[in-house]
This record gives C-alpha cells, structure tokens and sequence, in this order.
C-alpha cells in the first residue's frame, strides 16, 4: 500500500476496494507535496486515469484534514466537462473515489431536465460536474452559488476552446471567488490554451506526464488500403476477423453514421449509434448497452472520441480518415487504456495513401501497412477458433453426458458435427469480397486486356458535342457490354473511334443488328486497322497511351494547314516589297474618314478658351425638349 501513502485515507480505502495497486504517471504527478495546494495545467495523453488524478488531487483542498464531507448549502468543487457523456463519466468516477467521504453529486449538462438539476442543487452538493453552457445557464438564473467554490476543473480544455465555449469558461471562472484553486487538464497545451491559463491561474505549476514519442505504446495501428468503393465492405471484414468485445466506429458525419449503423444491422451485428442528434437519454442508453454487452458495435462521430471509457473496448476503426492528428490521437485513444492493449485500423483509401502518411507521420506513430482480411482469412480463422473452443474440452456433467448420448443414438456423428457447425456459423456475418488490386494492378490489366483491340467508327463527334461520359453508357446500353469491354474512346470533329476488346465484338454487333445504328441517328461501322488520329484533335481523347513519343507521329496529317498565309504582324516582310511596313511613320495614311479630333487641349477645353481676335462670339446651344 505504498503507493497510496499521499493519498487521502478515505480515497485510499476505495482506490482499494476498486482493485487499484498502483497508480498511473499522472497520477503520481499529481500527488507531489509542492502541487498540494497550487494552481496546476496538466498535458497527459487520453486513456491515462486523469479523472483519478484530479480527484485525488482537489481531496486535501476540499476535506481541510477531515475524513468525512460536512453538509453544506452551496458547492465547494466544480468539474466542467467538454460532453454530456463526458461529464456523466467523470461524475461516476468521482462518484466512486468519494464513496467513504460521504459527498454529494449534482450534474448540470445540457440535454437534461434543469429543474431537476435545480432541485439538487438546492438540496446540497459539495462537486458540481457539468458541461459549460448548461453551467453558465444555471449560474444566471441563480440556481448555481460560486461563492462556495474552493476548486475549479477544467478537463479536456482544448476542447473546450475547439468547440467554441471560450465565452462560457470565461463567463464562469469569473463567476468563482478569485482565491479558488484552478486545476486545467488538455491532451495539448497550444496557445489558447497557455492565455487562458496566464489569465485565470496564480502561478500554476506545468505538469507534463507524456512525450510525443511514446504515445499510445499500448496500441496497434494498422492501416488498410482499399478501394473507395469497398470501404464498408473493409470494415465489415475487419470486425468479423477480430472479434473484438467492443469496437467503436468512427466516422465523419451524423449521415454516415445513420447509414452505417443500418448497413451492420443489416449484416447481423448488434450496433449502435452515437451521435450529436440523439437525444441525451439515447446516448446514454447507447454507452451503456456496449457496457453491458448488449451491443458490440458502436458507430459514432467525434462526440465520442473524447473521454469516453468502455473497458471493453478492443477494437477502434477510423471509416472516415480524421482531418487533425489530435482527432486521430483522441479517437484511437478510446482502445488501450489504462494498460489494456487494443488495436487500431485506418481504412485508407487508395487515393488517401499520401494524405494518411502524412498525418501519421505528424502524430509520431508508426503504423503498419497492409490490406484488409479476405474472405479466405476470415474463415480459416473462424475454423480455428471453433476448433480449439473451449467448450470443447470441458468435461461434461450427468445431464449433458445423457442428452449427448441420446444424440449419438439417433445420428452419426459425423452430422451431430455439421449441424453443430452450421448452427455456429449460422449466426455469424458472413465475410465480405473485396477487389484486391492497387490502382497501378488495374490499369496494368487493363492494358493487357486490350492487345489485338478491335476499332469502330460512330457517326458523332465533336461538332455534335459527343463526349466519352455520354458515349460510354450508350455503348453499353446498345451493345450489351459492360465498360470493362471498352477500351479507349478518341474523339475526332465529325466522327468517333471507340476499341472493343475481341472477346465482346460478335455480342456488339448482334446487339445493334444488320442497321448497326445506336439511338437511331448514329452509324457504327467496323475499321479494319487501328484509326489514324488528328494531333489537334487528341486534347479530347480518352485514355490515350501517355508513352507516345512525337517522333512516332510524324507520318499523321496535321489537323492545321499550313499553307496559308499567317497573321499579318506575325510574318517577315519582303525587303523588295514595295509595301511600307506598317510600323513605318512615312507611309501614306489611308484614305477615308478623318480622325475624331478631342475637343480638349493643353491648356483645357476648347470651349472654355475666349474668343480669337476677329472670329465671331460662340453661340450657346438651347436645351432640347423632350
């Protein structure tokens, strides 16, 4: 027990009762003799047992010495929280660690009934948890007293400022009695954060319990390549080979959540969702089904990547790639808590390879690159895991030792084990197919497709607006192929060249029929050789070789002629030429009309000069009548 011997005694015996032996960094940190009564900003990762630490930490400040809380009309610690779901916890943490000191609880969050929270608050709390903006709420209406206030938490404050309640954390250390204790506890100390501390802390003590080289040790990063469109297919398969107790889905939006959650009910998974449109009590009920282990999937948004703890919880997989490395680091660190290990896999598209890298390059972590389980891998582990069940090897009692050999008497054994495997694999998704080829793997096959590609001419072209993203469905609306039949497209002023590969030909020209005519206006007539393409005419061309050289193209006619005459600035004037050169200021002008002369000289208007000697008086013009 000695590594409860700074802390308090009544804490110390529920630390003990819960199963504690010993205490995390943070925690040590926090319970160092010059932090006793100070000021403290705390930067620790997330999953690290903070919740404990500060509680630990405010214990001296709020029992004076005593062991038991005293009643008292108006709270004496406030704990303010980014979330609903985050405040609830921290409150059921606290909840815990007080439980031999005899302290009350009151939550103020949003989402909750407030007359309720008035009530509470009336009857007596010494710690006050909520989220900023109810807190502010409550503090106006007069239903929350801070002039008890002896301690002010504030847990996750860069998220806080992220979520723009910069306003309401301000309004509210103000609120509080200036001689208050303020402890700040951030994953990042950016500089928001460092101004809001030098304004409302009094010479706060740093406290730094984690580097950016060993963040997240007890965490497996696993990043899975895919093509977008097998993105949920991916995570399918993903969750099918792990098994985790609980895994947590991560994606960008309410909208994706909506359609993922109904897509892995579909497939047979007990999910669920968590996002900022449900109401507080459907999230509540959320967190605590995967709790209980009612669900095992949970599909959110970011609403759940900060402080949300399930024990369970085993398996965190980014759907959506985070757009910041501290949502990434916020996100995967729901997995690996509090010396659990856990894995996390990032579905990266192929054409977010580059972007992925980079973003985990700037979080420091070191992930390894792989594609996602096939449907192959996931059966043989599934065989392998009913192969060594543990069911299998437990002895059996009486009545299980009659039944099964009541089974035996009617079948043969080799059936009794089929149906045992049908009836288990029965109630598992089955694996998903996915298309296991790299961008540079497709278009390889592509090419190679298409030695030998038979040519057609259509009637349409340029002129007529013809493009290869309306040309390409009619071919195969017309012709009964699919776009893996249809090789390049080149697009010419009047005219089309479209290849086909040599297996589909025969079903193309079947489909047309003897008028070969596709929309009733358009001629397809088969070419004999490979067309010859207009230079000009290839910037509209669709998938041309990139490798083709100029000098392979010299034998091609030009789409310019060049036999007539050039602009008229642009070409060499004949020396003999008896014409001037139009730059020449000895040429003789041009008959026709005189030049505009301005009716302003240097010394200004023409008009607004007197009279010359001798010429008669201007004249003024009358105004017109309309």
């Amino acid at each position: 027990m000695t590594a409860f011997e700074c802390v308090e005694p009544a804490l110390s015996e529920a630390l003990a009762k819960r199963g504690y032996s010993a205490l995390t960094p943070v925690q040590q940190a926090m319970l160092a003799p010059e932090l006793k009564e100070a000021d403290t900003l705390v930067s620790a990762q997330t999953g690290s047992g903070k919740t404990v630490a500060f509680g630990m930490a405010i214990a001296p400040t709020l029992l004076g010495g005593g062991a038991r809380f005293i009643h008292t009309t108006v709270p004496q610690a406030l704990v303010v929280a980014p979330t609903r779901e985050l405040a609830l916890q921290v409150k059921s943490e606290l909840e815990w660690l007080y439980e031999m000191t005899g302290a009350s609880f009151a939550s103020c969050v949003g989402g909750m009934d407030i007359r309720d929270e008035r009530r509470v608050l009336n009857r007596g709390a010494h710690i006050v948890v909520g989220t900023p903006g109810r807190l502010r709420d409550h503090i106006e209406r007069g239903s929350f007293d801070t002039t008890g206030l002896k301690v002010v938490v504030l847990d996750e404050a860069d998220e806080m400022l992220d979520l723009g309640f910069r306003d309401d954390l301000e309004y509210i250390l103000d609120a509080a009695p200036k001689d208050r204790r303020t402890l700040m506890f951030s994953a990042t100390v950016p500089k928001s954060i460092a101004t809001l501390a030098k304004r409302y802390q009094r010479n706060a003590v740093r406290v730094a319990t984690t580097s950016e080289q060993t963040q997240h040790l007890d965490i497996e990063y696993r990043a899975l390549t895919v093509a977008p469109n097998d993105r949920e297919n991916a995570i399918v398969n993903v969750l099918r080979y792990f098994e985790a107790k609980n895994a947590l889905v991560f994606c960008a939006t309410r909208a994706a959540v909506t359609h993922m959650t109904s897509r892995f009910n579909n497939r047979g998974f007990s999910v669920v969702a968590l996002s900022g449109e449900l109401s507080q009590n459907e999230r509540t009920h959320a967190l605590q089904s995967m709790r209980d282990g009612r669900a095992r999937v949970c599909v959110a948004t970011d609403v759940a990547a900060r402080g949300i703890d399930l024990p369970n919880l085993e398996l965190v997989i980014h759907a959506d790639i985070p757009k910041t490395r501290e949502n990434l680091l916020h996100r995967s660190g729901r997995t690996g808590r509090a010396g659990r290990k856990g894995i996390c896999a990032l579905i990266v598209p192929h054409n977010w390879r580059v972007r992925t890298e980079r973003l985990l390059r700037s979080a420091n972590i070191d992930a390894s690159w792989a594609k996602p389980p096939s449907a192959k891998d996931i059966m043989a582990l599934d065989r392998d895991r009913l192969l060594s069940d543990p069911s299998l090897t437990e002895p059996l009692s009486e009545i299980e030792k009659t039944f099964a050999q009541e089974i035996l008497a009617r079948h043969n054994p080799e059936q009794i084990a089929a149906a045992f495997a049908r009836k288990h694999f029965g109630a598992q998704a089955a694996p998903e197919e996915l298309v296991d080829a790299t961008p540079s793997e497709r278009s390889q096959k592509q090419r190679n497709d298409f030695k030998g590609g038979v040519w057609f001419s259509l009637s349409v072209g340029r002129k007529q607006n013809a493009e290869p993203r309306w040309l390409l469905p009619m071919l195969c609306r017309a012709g009964h192929i699919t776009k893996r039949d249809i090789g390049a497209i080149r697009i010419q002023p009047t005219e089309s060249f479209v290849e086909l590969a040599p297996k589909c030909v025969e079903q193309f020209l079947d489909a047309l029929g003897p008028s070969a005519m596709m929309e009733k206006t358009i001629s397809v007539t088969r070419l004999k050789n490979a067309p010859v393409v207009l230079r000009g005419a290839q910037k509209n061309n669709f998938d041309i070789p990139r490798s083709k050289k100029k000098s392979d193209m010299t034998d091609m006619p030009r789409a310019r002629d060049d036999s007539k005459p050039k602009g008229k600035f642009l070409q060499k004037p004949d020396e003999k030429s008896e014409a001037k050169k139009p730059w020449d200021k000895t040429a003789k002008k041009p008959k026709g009309k005189k030049r505009y002369k301005s009716n302003f000289s240097k010394t200004g208007p023409k008009d607004s000069r007197p009279n010359q000697p001798g010429s008669a008086p201007m004249k003024k013009s009358k105004p017109k009548k309309f």
